[in-house]
């Protein structure tokens, strides 16, 4: 059985380099998600607030 995913704390600004990293020209929001161990659907989320 998998072990259950602990709930990350993101401070505002993890949150604000996590995000500028996907305006990056050839750089995709899923490839960022898998290099912090995210849900691409998070960092859109955040993008959005």
């Amino acid at each position: 059985m998998a072990k259950p995913r602990k709930r990350r704390k993101w401070s505002d600004d993890e949150k604000r380099r996590i995000c500028a990293q996907t305006i990056v020209r050839g750089v995709s929001v899923a490839q960022v998600a898998l290099r912090y161990d995210l849900n691409a659907n998070q960092i859109f989320n955040w993008m959005r607030t």
